[in-house]
Protein backbone atom coordinates (compact mmCIF):
# COMPACT_ATOMS: atom_id res chain seq x y z
CA UNK A 1 0.00 0.00 0.00
CA UNK A 2 2.72 2.44 0.95
CA UNK A 3 4.48 1.78 -2.34
CA UNK A 4 1.32 2.71 -4.24
CA UNK A 5 1.07 5.94 -2.26
CA UNK A 6 4.67 6.80 -3.04
CA UNK A 7 4.08 6.13 -6.74
CA UNK A 8 0.91 8.25 -6.74
CA UNK A 9 2.72 11.03 -4.89
CA UNK A 10 5.58 10.87 -7.41
CA UNK A 11 3.15 11.01 -10.30
CA UNK A 12 1.40 13.95 -8.67
CA UNK A 13 4.70 15.77 -8.20
CA UNK A 14 5.64 15.16 -11.82
CA UNK A 15 2.25 16.39 -13.01
CA UNK A 16 2.57 19.48 -10.84
CA UNK A 17 6.05 20.20 -12.17
CA UNK A 18 4.88 19.72 -15.75
CA UNK A 19 1.93 22.00 -15.12
CA UNK A 20 4.19 24.69 -13.64
CA UNK A 21 6.58 24.28 -16.56
CA UNK A 22 3.84 24.88 -19.12
CA UNK A 23 2.51 27.84 -17.14
CA UNK A 24 5.99 29.36 -17.04
CA UNK A 25 6.45 28.71 -20.75
CA UNK A 26 3.12 30.40 -21.44
CA UNK A 27 4.09 33.39 -19.31
CA UNK A 28 7.45 33.62 -21.08
CA UNK A 29 5.75 33.50 -24.48
CA UNK A 30 3.45 36.35 -23.44
CA UNK A 31 6.43 38.32 -22.11
CA UNK A 32 8.37 37.73 -25.35
CA UNK A 33 5.44 38.95 -27.44
CA UNK A 34 5.02 42.05 -25.28
CA UNK A 35 8.78 42.68 -25.29
CA UNK A 36 9.00 42.34 -29.09
CA UNK A 37 6.04 44.65 -29.45
CA UNK A 38 7.83 47.26 -27.33
CA UNK A 39 10.98 46.94 -29.44
CA UNK A 40 9.00 47.48 -32.64
CA UNK A 41 7.00 50.34 -31.16
CA UNK A 42 10.16 52.11 -30.02
CA UNK A 43 11.78 51.68 -33.45
CA UNK A 44 8.69 53.06 -35.15
CA UNK A 45 8.54 55.96 -32.68
CA UNK A 46 12.17 56.86 -33.39
CA UNK A 47 11.63 56.62 -37.14
CA UNK A 48 8.52 58.80 -36.98
CA UNK A 49 10.31 61.41 -34.90
CA UNK A 50 13.31 61.55 -37.20
CA UNK A 51 11.10 61.69 -40.31
CA UNK A 52 9.99 65.16 -39.22
CA UNK A 53 13.64 66.27 -39.44
CA UNK A 54 14.43 64.69 -42.80
CA UNK A 55 16.16 67.29 -44.98
CA UNK A 56 14.61 68.24 -48.30
CA UNK A 57 16.96 66.93 -50.99
CA UNK A 58 15.84 69.56 -53.50
CA UNK A 59 15.32 72.39 -51.06
CA UNK A 60 17.52 75.47 -50.63
CA UNK A 61 18.00 74.90 -46.89
CA UNK A 62 19.43 71.39 -46.92
CA UNK A 63 22.65 72.33 -45.12
CA UNK A 64 20.70 74.12 -42.40
CA UNK A 65 18.35 71.16 -42.06
CA UNK A 66 21.32 68.84 -41.74
CA UNK A 67 22.68 71.06 -38.99
CA UNK A 68 19.40 70.51 -37.14
CA UNK A 69 19.88 66.77 -37.53
CA UNK A 70 23.41 66.98 -36.18
CA UNK A 71 22.11 68.96 -33.22
CA UNK A 72 20.15 65.82 -32.31
CA UNK A 73 23.22 63.63 -32.83
CA UNK A 74 26.56 64.82 -34.27
CA UNK A 75 27.26 61.27 -35.46
CA UNK A 76 24.58 61.58 -38.17
CA UNK A 77 26.39 61.64 -41.50
CA UNK A 78 23.68 60.96 -44.11
CA UNK A 79 20.08 60.07 -44.79
CA UNK A 80 19.28 56.86 -46.68
CA UNK A 81 16.09 56.12 -48.62
CA UNK A 82 15.19 53.10 -50.76
CA UNK A 83 12.15 53.68 -52.94
CA UNK A 84 9.04 51.56 -52.28
CA UNK A 85 10.42 50.19 -49.01
CA UNK A 86 10.35 51.24 -45.37
CA UNK A 87 14.04 52.15 -45.51
CA UNK A 88 14.04 55.89 -44.82
CA UNK A 89 16.51 56.58 -42.02
CA UNK A 90 19.35 58.79 -40.89
CA UNK A 91 22.74 57.10 -41.04
CA UNK A 92 25.11 57.42 -38.11
CA UNK A 93 28.74 56.41 -37.63
CA UNK A 94 30.19 55.38 -34.28
CA UNK A 95 33.74 54.98 -33.07
CA UNK A 96 33.38 51.23 -33.60
CA UNK A 97 30.87 49.00 -35.34
CA UNK A 98 29.39 48.13 -31.94
CA UNK A 99 28.59 51.70 -30.96
CA UNK A 100 25.14 51.80 -32.54
CA UNK A 101 24.29 48.11 -32.71
CA UNK A 102 21.96 48.52 -29.70
CA UNK A 103 21.77 52.31 -29.52
CA UNK A 104 19.23 54.46 -31.33
CA UNK A 105 19.89 57.72 -33.13
CA UNK A 106 19.07 59.64 -29.93
CA UNK A 107 21.85 57.81 -28.08
CA UNK A 108 19.45 55.69 -26.01
CA UNK A 109 19.57 51.92 -25.54
CA UNK A 110 17.42 50.17 -28.15
CA UNK A 111 17.53 46.58 -29.36
CA UNK A 112 16.60 47.85 -32.81
CA UNK A 113 19.80 49.90 -32.90
CA UNK A 114 20.48 52.39 -35.68
CA UNK A 115 21.37 52.38 -39.35
CA UNK A 116 25.12 52.93 -39.24
CA UNK A 117 28.11 53.34 -41.51
CA UNK A 118 31.13 51.09 -41.04
CA UNK A 119 33.56 52.80 -38.69
CA UNK A 120 36.39 52.25 -41.20
CA UNK A 121 34.66 54.33 -43.86
CA UNK A 122 34.99 58.06 -44.42
CA UNK A 123 31.85 59.66 -42.89
CA UNK A 124 31.76 61.99 -45.90
CA UNK A 125 31.12 59.01 -48.22
CA UNK A 126 34.17 59.74 -50.34
CA UNK A 127 35.28 56.08 -50.39
CA UNK A 128 34.91 53.89 -53.45
CA UNK A 129 33.12 51.26 -51.35
CA UNK A 130 31.10 51.85 -48.17
CA UNK A 131 29.22 49.40 -45.94
CA UNK A 132 26.08 50.32 -43.99
CA UNK A 133 24.51 48.06 -41.36
CA UNK A 134 21.04 47.72 -39.86
CA UNK A 135 19.07 45.19 -37.84
CA UNK A 136 16.60 42.88 -39.53
CA UNK A 137 13.23 43.65 -37.92
CA UNK A 138 10.39 41.23 -38.63
CA UNK A 139 7.91 44.06 -39.21
CA UNK A 140 10.09 45.48 -41.98
CA UNK A 141 11.46 48.40 -39.98
CA UNK A 142 15.16 49.33 -39.89
CA UNK A 143 16.70 47.07 -42.59
CA UNK A 144 13.98 44.41 -42.47
CA UNK A 145 12.78 45.40 -45.93
CA UNK A 146 16.08 44.45 -47.56
CA UNK A 147 14.49 41.00 -47.81
CA UNK A 148 12.17 42.42 -50.46
CA UNK A 149 15.06 42.45 -52.91
CA UNK A 150 15.35 38.67 -52.64
CA UNK A 151 12.12 38.46 -54.62
CA UNK A 152 13.05 38.54 -58.33
CA UNK A 153 9.99 40.57 -59.33
CA UNK A 154 10.52 43.21 -56.66
CA UNK A 155 14.23 43.34 -57.46
CA UNK A 156 13.55 43.85 -61.15
CA UNK A 157 10.93 46.56 -60.65
CA UNK A 158 12.49 48.50 -57.74
CA UNK A 159 16.06 49.61 -58.22
CA UNK A 160 16.31 53.20 -57.02
CA UNK A 161 17.01 55.13 -53.86
CA UNK A 162 18.79 58.18 -52.52
CA UNK A 163 21.67 58.99 -50.19
CA UNK A 164 21.42 62.51 -48.87
CA UNK A 165 24.37 64.43 -47.40
CA UNK A 166 24.59 68.02 -46.24
CA UNK A 167 26.52 69.17 -49.31
CA UNK A 168 25.40 66.73 -52.02
CA UNK A 169 22.92 64.06 -53.02
CA UNK A 170 23.53 60.64 -54.54
CA UNK A 171 21.07 58.68 -56.64
CA UNK A 172 21.28 55.01 -55.75
CA UNK A 173 20.90 52.34 -58.43
CA UNK A 174 20.50 48.80 -57.13
CA UNK A 175 23.11 46.48 -58.62
CA UNK A 176 22.73 43.13 -56.89
CA UNK A 177 21.23 41.22 -54.00
CA UNK A 178 23.17 38.39 -52.40
CA UNK A 179 23.41 36.28 -49.26
CA UNK A 180 26.82 35.81 -47.68
CA UNK A 181 28.42 34.84 -44.39
CA UNK A 182 29.01 37.51 -41.75
CA UNK A 183 32.72 36.74 -42.11
CA UNK A 184 32.79 37.34 -45.87
CA UNK A 185 36.17 38.96 -46.56
CA UNK A 186 35.08 40.72 -49.76
CA UNK A 187 31.74 42.25 -48.81
CA UNK A 188 32.74 43.37 -45.32
CA UNK A 189 35.97 45.09 -46.31
CA UNK A 190 35.28 48.74 -47.23
CA UNK A 191 37.97 50.48 -49.23
CA UNK A 192 38.85 54.00 -50.31
CA UNK A 193 40.59 53.60 -53.66
CA UNK A 194 39.02 52.44 -56.92
CA UNK A 195 41.53 49.62 -57.51
CA UNK A 196 39.26 46.92 -56.00
CA UNK A 197 36.02 47.86 -57.74
CA UNK A 198 36.51 45.29 -60.52
CA UNK A 199 37.04 42.53 -57.96
CA UNK A 200 33.90 43.54 -56.06
CA UNK A 201 31.80 43.59 -59.24
CA UNK A 202 33.13 40.20 -60.33
CA UNK A 203 32.38 38.78 -56.89
CA UNK A 204 28.85 40.19 -56.95
CA UNK A 205 28.16 38.56 -60.31
CA UNK A 206 29.39 35.23 -58.99
CA UNK A 207 27.54 35.25 -55.64
CA UNK A 208 24.37 37.26 -56.26
CA UNK A 209 20.87 35.82 -56.27
CA UNK A 210 19.84 38.68 -58.58
CA UNK A 211 21.85 41.23 -60.56
CA UNK A 212 21.08 44.23 -62.74
CA UNK A 213 23.40 43.30 -65.58
CA UNK A 214 23.14 46.59 -67.45
CA UNK A 215 23.87 48.62 -64.31
CA UNK A 216 26.85 46.45 -63.39
CA UNK A 217 28.25 46.61 -66.91
CA UNK A 218 27.92 50.40 -66.94
CA UNK A 219 30.15 50.84 -63.89
CA UNK A 220 33.47 52.56 -64.45
CA UNK A 221 36.65 52.18 -62.41
CA UNK A 222 35.91 55.42 -60.54
CA UNK A 223 32.44 54.20 -59.50
CA UNK A 224 31.24 54.36 -55.91
CA UNK A 225 29.34 51.42 -54.45
CA UNK A 226 27.43 51.13 -51.19
CA UNK A 227 26.55 47.83 -49.50
CA UNK A 228 23.48 47.64 -47.28
CA UNK A 229 23.55 44.66 -44.95
CA UNK A 230 21.28 42.95 -42.44
CA UNK A 231 20.85 39.55 -40.78
CA UNK A 232 19.35 36.63 -42.68
CA UNK A 233 17.86 33.30 -41.60
CA UNK A 234 19.19 31.53 -44.69
CA UNK A 235 21.94 29.84 -42.65
CA UNK A 236 24.00 30.44 -39.50
CA UNK A 237 25.58 33.92 -39.56
CA UNK A 238 23.99 34.67 -42.93
CA UNK A 239 23.63 38.25 -44.11
CA UNK A 240 21.45 39.76 -46.83
CA UNK A 241 23.39 42.27 -48.92
CA UNK A 242 22.03 44.86 -51.33
CA UNK A 243 24.67 46.56 -53.46
CA UNK A 244 23.94 49.91 -55.08
CA UNK A 245 25.89 52.33 -57.26
CA UNK A 246 26.18 55.91 -55.99
CA UNK A 247 25.76 58.58 -58.66
CA UNK A 248 26.13 62.17 -57.53
CA UNK A 249 23.41 64.53 -58.64
CA UNK A 250 24.32 67.86 -60.14
CA UNK A 251 23.35 70.80 -57.94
Amino acid sequence: MWKERIVKAAHGAVSLCMGLFFVLMGLYAVYALVDNSRVYEKAEHVQAGMAQLKPDAAGPNREKEFAELKAVNPDICAWLTLDNTGVDHPVVQGKTNLTYINTDVYGEFALSGSIYLDSRNDPNFSDAYAVVYGHHMENGSMFGDLDLYLDPVFFRENNTGELLLADRVYDLKILACLTVSASDSVIFAPFAGADKIDRLVSYARKKAAHVQDDALSALTRDAQIIALTTCSSAFTDARTIVLAAMEQKER
